[in-house]
Protein backbone atom coordinates (compact mmCIF):
# COMPACT_ATOMS: atom_id res chain seq x y z
CA UNK A 1 0.00 0.00 0.00
CA UNK A 2 1.45 3.06 -0.95
CA UNK A 3 2.11 6.03 1.45
CA UNK A 4 0.00 9.05 1.68
CA UNK A 5 1.57 12.42 0.91
CA UNK A 6 3.04 14.32 4.10
CA UNK A 7 4.54 18.03 4.52
CA UNK A 8 7.95 18.71 5.94
CA UNK A 9 9.35 22.15 7.40
CA UNK A 10 12.39 23.32 6.73
CA UNK A 11 13.99 24.94 9.73
CA UNK A 12 16.36 28.31 8.55
CA UNK A 13 19.73 27.84 7.44
CA UNK A 14 22.16 28.93 9.87
CA UNK A 15 23.78 32.58 9.65
CA UNK A 16 26.84 32.53 7.48
CA UNK A 17 29.79 32.49 9.14
CA UNK A 18 32.72 35.31 8.93
CA UNK A 19 35.63 34.18 6.93
CA UNK A 20 38.87 34.35 8.14
CA UNK A 21 42.39 32.89 7.63
CA UNK A 22 43.66 29.75 8.87
CA UNK A 23 45.89 30.28 11.54
CA UNK A 24 48.97 28.27 11.11
CA UNK A 25 50.95 26.91 15.00
CA UNK A 26 53.92 27.90 15.33
CA UNK A 27 55.54 23.98 14.97
CA UNK A 28 53.17 23.37 11.61
CA UNK A 29 56.45 23.96 8.44
CA UNK A 30 54.58 23.60 5.39
CA UNK A 31 57.60 22.15 3.06
CA UNK A 32 57.32 21.93 -0.18
CA UNK A 33 58.27 19.04 -2.52
CA UNK A 34 61.68 19.60 -4.03
CA UNK A 35 61.02 19.03 -7.68
CA UNK A 36 58.35 21.61 -7.46
CA UNK A 37 60.62 23.92 -5.46
CA UNK A 38 63.44 23.16 -8.10
CA UNK A 39 61.01 24.09 -11.00
CA UNK A 40 59.39 27.26 -9.20
CA UNK A 41 63.00 28.55 -8.64
CA UNK A 42 64.36 28.06 -12.07
CA UNK A 43 61.25 29.30 -13.66
CA UNK A 44 61.57 32.58 -11.15
CA UNK A 45 65.34 33.12 -11.76
CA UNK A 46 66.20 33.37 -15.38
CA UNK A 47 69.42 34.77 -14.94
CA UNK A 48 71.26 36.49 -12.49
CA UNK A 49 71.83 40.05 -12.27
CA UNK A 50 74.81 41.37 -14.08
CA UNK A 51 76.82 44.41 -12.01
CA UNK A 52 78.57 46.72 -13.58
CA UNK A 53 82.27 46.55 -13.26
CA UNK A 54 84.96 48.78 -14.83
CA UNK A 55 85.90 46.77 -18.11
CA UNK A 56 89.93 46.93 -16.92
CA UNK A 57 90.14 43.53 -18.54
CA UNK A 58 88.70 44.40 -21.71
CA UNK A 59 90.66 47.28 -22.30
CA UNK A 60 93.68 45.84 -21.73
CA UNK A 61 93.23 43.35 -24.18
CA UNK A 62 91.68 45.58 -26.65
CA UNK A 63 95.25 48.27 -26.70
CA UNK A 64 97.03 44.78 -26.50
CA UNK A 65 95.37 43.49 -29.84
CA UNK A 66 95.35 47.19 -31.16
CA UNK A 67 99.06 47.02 -30.55
CA UNK A 68 99.68 43.37 -31.55
CA UNK A 69 97.69 44.40 -35.07
CA UNK A 70 99.90 47.95 -35.55
CA UNK A 71 103.20 45.83 -35.23
CA UNK A 72 101.92 43.45 -37.87
CA UNK A 73 100.38 46.23 -40.06
CA UNK A 74 104.12 47.40 -39.84
CA UNK A 75 105.75 44.39 -40.25
CA UNK A 76 103.86 43.53 -43.57
CA UNK A 77 104.43 47.39 -44.87
CA UNK A 78 108.20 46.72 -44.72
CA UNK A 79 108.14 43.32 -46.29
CA UNK A 80 106.10 44.14 -48.89
CA UNK A 81 108.86 47.01 -49.55
CA UNK A 82 111.66 45.56 -49.76
CA UNK A 83 110.55 43.37 -51.91
CA UNK A 84 109.25 45.95 -54.19
CA UNK A 85 112.70 47.15 -54.18
CA UNK A 86 114.57 43.65 -54.44
CA UNK A 87 111.86 41.79 -56.70
CA UNK A 88 109.33 43.71 -57.95
CA UNK A 89 106.81 40.80 -58.72
CA UNK A 90 107.06 38.92 -54.99
CA UNK A 91 105.85 42.68 -53.96
CA UNK A 92 102.67 42.02 -55.86
CA UNK A 93 102.48 38.70 -54.86
CA UNK A 94 102.89 39.92 -51.35
CA UNK A 95 100.57 43.05 -51.55
CA UNK A 96 98.12 40.82 -52.72
CA UNK A 97 98.28 38.54 -50.03
CA UNK A 98 98.41 41.02 -47.51
CA UNK A 99 94.90 42.65 -49.00
CA UNK A 100 93.71 39.00 -48.75
CA UNK A 101 94.46 38.88 -45.29
CA UNK A 102 92.98 42.20 -44.10
CA UNK A 103 89.79 41.48 -46.19
CA UNK A 104 89.70 37.97 -43.69
CA UNK A 105 89.95 40.18 -40.80
CA UNK A 106 87.21 42.20 -41.72
CA UNK A 107 85.44 39.14 -42.16
CA UNK A 108 86.19 38.13 -38.47
CA UNK A 109 85.76 41.49 -37.15
CA UNK A 110 82.04 41.58 -38.80
CA UNK A 111 80.89 37.99 -37.94
CA UNK A 112 82.23 38.57 -34.27
CA UNK A 113 80.29 42.57 -33.97
CA UNK A 114 77.04 40.63 -35.28
CA UNK A 115 77.42 37.78 -33.15
CA UNK A 116 77.20 40.57 -30.06
CA UNK A 117 74.54 42.25 -31.31
CA UNK A 118 72.42 39.40 -31.40
CA UNK A 119 73.47 38.28 -28.37
CA UNK A 120 72.62 41.76 -26.79
CA UNK A 121 69.29 41.66 -28.74
CA UNK A 122 68.66 39.04 -26.88
CA UNK A 123 69.35 40.06 -23.59
CA UNK A 124 67.18 43.53 -24.39
CA UNK A 125 64.26 41.27 -24.94
CA UNK A 126 64.56 39.43 -21.68
CA UNK A 127 64.62 42.91 -19.85
CA UNK A 128 62.14 44.69 -21.51
CA UNK A 129 59.88 41.16 -20.82
CA UNK A 130 60.62 41.49 -17.66
CA UNK A 131 59.36 45.27 -17.37
CA UNK A 132 56.59 44.85 -19.47
CA UNK A 133 55.35 42.08 -17.11
CA UNK A 134 56.24 43.80 -13.72
CA UNK A 135 54.19 47.12 -15.06
CA UNK A 136 51.66 45.52 -17.14
CA UNK A 137 52.22 47.59 -20.48
CA UNK A 138 50.00 47.17 -23.24
CA UNK A 139 51.94 48.94 -26.05
CA UNK A 140 55.03 47.56 -24.47
CA UNK A 141 54.31 44.36 -24.29
CA UNK A 142 52.85 44.32 -28.61
CA UNK A 143 56.19 46.31 -29.06
CA UNK A 144 57.75 43.13 -27.70
CA UNK A 145 55.85 40.69 -29.30
CA UNK A 146 56.46 42.23 -32.76
CA UNK A 147 60.19 42.09 -31.99
CA UNK A 148 60.30 38.46 -31.26
CA UNK A 149 58.51 37.56 -34.25
CA UNK A 150 61.28 39.81 -36.52
CA UNK A 151 63.69 37.36 -34.60
CA UNK A 152 62.44 34.59 -36.07
CA UNK A 153 61.27 36.55 -39.34
CA UNK A 154 63.58 34.28 -41.68
CA UNK A 155 62.89 30.69 -40.45
CA UNK A 156 60.23 29.20 -42.19
CA UNK A 157 59.34 26.98 -40.13
CA UNK A 158 57.58 29.42 -37.66
CA UNK A 159 55.76 31.57 -40.43
CA UNK A 160 52.20 29.78 -38.93
CA UNK A 161 52.98 30.16 -35.67
CA UNK A 162 53.53 34.10 -37.06
CA UNK A 163 50.52 34.26 -38.77
CA UNK A 164 48.65 33.22 -35.51
CA UNK A 165 50.06 35.63 -33.61
CA UNK A 166 49.26 38.15 -35.63
CA UNK A 167 45.93 36.99 -36.29
CA UNK A 168 45.17 36.65 -32.86
CA UNK A 169 47.51 39.19 -31.09
CA UNK A 170 44.90 42.11 -31.63
CA UNK A 171 42.04 40.35 -29.56
CA UNK A 172 44.54 40.14 -26.81
CA UNK A 173 44.50 43.72 -24.71
CA UNK A 174 46.49 42.15 -21.59
CA UNK A 175 49.82 42.55 -21.24
CA UNK A 176 50.91 39.40 -19.69
CA UNK A 177 48.39 37.15 -22.00
CA UNK A 178 50.22 38.79 -24.98
CA UNK A 179 53.07 37.94 -23.54
CA UNK A 180 52.03 34.13 -22.95
CA UNK A 181 50.56 33.92 -26.49
CA UNK A 182 53.98 34.77 -28.54
CA UNK A 183 55.77 31.91 -26.09
CA UNK A 184 52.90 29.29 -27.44
CA UNK A 185 53.14 29.87 -30.48
CA UNK A 186 56.56 31.04 -31.31
CA UNK A 187 58.98 29.53 -28.58
CA UNK A 188 57.37 26.34 -27.78
CA UNK A 189 58.12 24.43 -30.47
CA UNK A 190 61.62 26.21 -29.88
CA UNK A 191 61.43 24.78 -26.34
CA UNK A 192 60.60 21.28 -27.68
CA UNK A 193 63.54 21.24 -29.86
CA UNK A 194 65.55 22.55 -26.82
CA UNK A 195 64.64 19.51 -24.18
CA UNK A 196 65.65 17.16 -27.34
CA UNK A 197 68.87 18.91 -27.71
CA UNK A 198 69.51 18.27 -23.39
CA UNK A 199 68.31 14.99 -23.66
CA UNK A 200 70.31 13.53 -27.10
CA UNK A 201 73.54 15.79 -25.17
CA UNK A 202 73.10 14.10 -21.69
CA UNK A 203 72.77 10.34 -23.32
CA UNK A 204 75.79 10.72 -25.39
CA UNK A 205 77.63 11.89 -22.78
CA UNK A 206 76.66 9.25 -20.04
CA UNK A 207 77.69 6.69 -22.65
CA UNK A 208 80.83 7.85 -23.67
CA UNK A 209 81.90 7.90 -20.12
CA UNK A 210 80.44 4.41 -19.26
CA UNK A 211 82.60 3.15 -22.10
CA UNK A 212 85.91 5.41 -22.25
CA UNK A 213 88.88 3.61 -20.77
CA UNK A 214 90.75 7.07 -19.57
CA UNK A 215 89.60 10.00 -17.26
CA UNK A 216 91.07 12.49 -19.26
CA UNK A 217 88.94 11.54 -22.43
CA UNK A 218 85.74 11.66 -19.87
CA UNK A 219 86.53 14.91 -19.17
CA UNK A 220 87.87 16.26 -22.54
CA UNK A 221 84.34 14.86 -23.76
CA UNK A 222 82.18 16.60 -21.18
CA UNK A 223 83.35 20.04 -22.01
CA UNK A 224 83.44 19.41 -25.67
CA UNK A 225 79.45 18.49 -25.20
CA UNK A 226 79.02 21.35 -22.74
CA UNK A 227 80.54 23.88 -25.37
CA UNK A 228 78.55 22.41 -28.25
CA UNK A 229 75.09 22.27 -26.73
CA UNK A 230 75.40 25.78 -25.98
CA UNK A 231 76.15 26.97 -29.24
CA UNK A 232 73.13 24.69 -30.11
CA UNK A 233 71.07 26.14 -28.07
CA UNK A 234 72.48 29.92 -28.59
CA UNK A 235 71.66 28.89 -32.25
CA UNK A 236 68.38 27.64 -32.25
CA UNK A 237 66.91 30.52 -30.03
CA UNK A 238 68.39 32.94 -32.84
CA UNK A 239 71.78 34.06 -30.73
CA UNK A 240 74.48 32.22 -32.95
CA UNK A 241 77.53 33.66 -31.13
CA UNK A 242 81.28 34.27 -32.34
CA UNK A 243 83.83 32.71 -30.86
CA UNK A 244 84.19 36.28 -28.16
CA UNK A 245 80.34 36.39 -28.08
CA UNK A 246 80.54 32.84 -27.37
CA UNK A 247 82.97 33.38 -24.37
CA UNK A 248 80.39 35.72 -22.89
CA UNK A 249 77.95 33.37 -23.05
CA UNK A 250 79.30 30.58 -21.49
CA UNK A 251 80.04 33.36 -18.47
CA UNK A 252 75.96 34.15 -18.48
CA UNK A 253 75.28 30.14 -18.33
CA UNK A 254 77.97 29.47 -15.84
CA UNK A 255 76.62 32.68 -13.26
CA UNK A 256 72.93 30.90 -14.06
CA UNK A 257 74.32 27.66 -13.33
CA UNK A 258 75.97 28.91 -9.99
CA UNK A 259 72.62 31.15 -8.76
CA UNK A 260 70.06 28.05 -9.43
CA UNK A 261 72.19 24.92 -8.57
CA UNK A 262 72.72 25.69 -5.44
CA UNK A 263 68.86 23.18 -4.42
CA UNK A 264 68.92 21.53 -7.58
CA UNK A 265 72.37 20.15 -7.73
CA UNK A 266 71.84 19.46 -3.47
CA UNK A 267 68.46 17.56 -4.04
CA UNK A 268 67.35 17.17 -7.47
CA UNK A 269 70.68 15.76 -8.38
CA UNK A 270 71.02 13.37 -6.21
CA UNK A 271 67.62 11.95 -5.92
CA UNK A 272 68.19 11.31 -9.77
CA UNK A 273 71.36 9.68 -9.48
CA UNK A 274 69.62 7.50 -6.61
CA UNK A 275 66.79 6.65 -7.99
CA UNK A 276 67.95 5.86 -11.94
CA UNK A 277 68.06 2.01 -10.59
CA UNK A 278 70.75 -0.27 -9.33
CA UNK A 279 72.78 -0.41 -12.40
CA UNK A 280 74.32 3.02 -10.95
CA UNK A 281 75.38 1.44 -8.15
CA UNK A 282 76.71 -1.58 -8.85
CA UNK A 283 78.73 -0.16 -12.13
CA UNK A 284 81.44 2.73 -11.35
CA UNK A 285 81.32 3.73 -14.39
CA UNK A 286 78.21 3.57 -15.53
CA UNK A 287 77.33 6.01 -12.12
CA UNK A 288 80.02 8.23 -13.40
CA UNK A 289 78.42 8.34 -16.91
CA UNK A 290 74.91 9.34 -14.67
CA UNK A 291 76.87 12.09 -13.06
CA UNK A 292 78.53 13.68 -16.17
CA UNK A 293 75.19 13.52 -18.26
CA UNK A 294 73.35 14.91 -15.41
CA UNK A 295 75.43 17.71 -14.99
CA UNK A 296 75.53 18.28 -18.89
CA UNK A 297 71.60 18.56 -18.59
CA UNK A 298 71.99 21.29 -16.06
CA UNK A 299 74.66 23.09 -18.37
CA UNK A 300 71.68 22.66 -20.96
CA UNK A 301 69.12 23.97 -18.79
CA UNK A 302 70.73 26.71 -17.55
CA UNK A 303 71.63 27.51 -21.55
CA UNK A 304 67.73 28.15 -22.30
CA UNK A 305 67.04 29.63 -19.66
CA UNK A 306 69.92 32.41 -21.01
CA UNK A 307 69.42 32.17 -24.39
CA UNK A 308 65.51 32.37 -24.59
CA UNK A 309 64.06 36.06 -25.67
CA UNK A 310 61.35 35.52 -23.22
CA UNK A 311 60.99 34.25 -19.56
CA UNK A 312 58.78 31.02 -18.53
CA UNK A 313 55.17 32.73 -17.96
CA UNK A 314 52.51 30.10 -19.46
CA UNK A 315 54.88 26.96 -20.19
CA UNK A 316 56.62 24.88 -17.79
CA UNK A 317 60.27 25.38 -17.70
CA UNK A 318 62.41 22.04 -18.32
CA UNK A 319 63.41 20.29 -15.23
CA UNK A 320 66.10 18.41 -14.60
CA UNK A 321 63.70 15.30 -14.36
CA UNK A 322 62.34 15.38 -17.56
CA UNK A 323 66.64 14.22 -18.94
CA UNK A 324 67.13 11.94 -15.63
CA UNK A 325 64.49 9.73 -16.50
CA UNK A 326 66.00 8.98 -20.53
CA UNK A 327 69.82 8.73 -19.43
CA UNK A 328 69.41 5.17 -20.25
CA UNK A 329 67.58 5.17 -23.58
CA UNK A 330 70.59 4.32 -25.64
CA UNK A 331 68.62 4.43 -29.03
CA UNK A 332 68.34 7.92 -28.70
CA UNK A 333 71.72 8.76 -27.86
CA UNK A 334 72.92 10.36 -30.75
CA UNK A 335 74.94 13.97 -31.37
CA UNK A 336 72.66 17.14 -31.38
CA UNK A 337 72.00 18.95 -34.92
CA UNK A 338 72.64 22.45 -34.51
CA UNK A 339 70.00 23.96 -36.30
Amino acid sequence: MSKGPRAFRLDELPPDRERRAIELSPGLVVEPEPEEAIAEEEAVVSRPPRRWRPPWLGMLLSALGGLLLLALGLGVERLVRDLMESYPALGWLALGLAVLALAGLLGIVAREGLGMLRERRIEGLQKEAARVLVEKDEAGARRLVAEVAALYARRPETARARGRLADLGDAVIDAPELVGLAERELLAPLDRRARRLVAEAAQQVSVVTALSPRAIVDVAFVLYSAMRLMRCIAALYGGRPGTLGFLRLAGNVLSHLTLTSGIAMGDSLLQQVMGLGLAARVSAKLGEGVVNGLLTARVGLSAIAVCRPLPFTVLDPPVLGDVASSLFDRSAAKPPETP
